[in-house]
């Protein structure tokens, strides 16, 4: 291996983690809250789309 793949390799790591990074703080912002709120209590509710109609 040449010095230069531990270069691009380094590299790559400083990318991926920066690319984590940046969606990890646009997750956490407060404007996505009701959303994400929102979703998380779509298993909480009775109607299953899945089921038929009563009527």
């Amino acid at each position: 291996m040449t010095p230069l793949y531990g270069h691009i390799v380094g590299f790559l790591i400083l990318l991926l983690m920066s690319v984590f990074l940046t969606i990890w703080f646009w997750a956490w912002r407060p404007r996505h809250k009701p959303t994400f709120d929102a979703l998380a209590a779509i298993p909480m509710q009775d109607n299953d789309p899945r089921e038929a109609p009563d009527n």
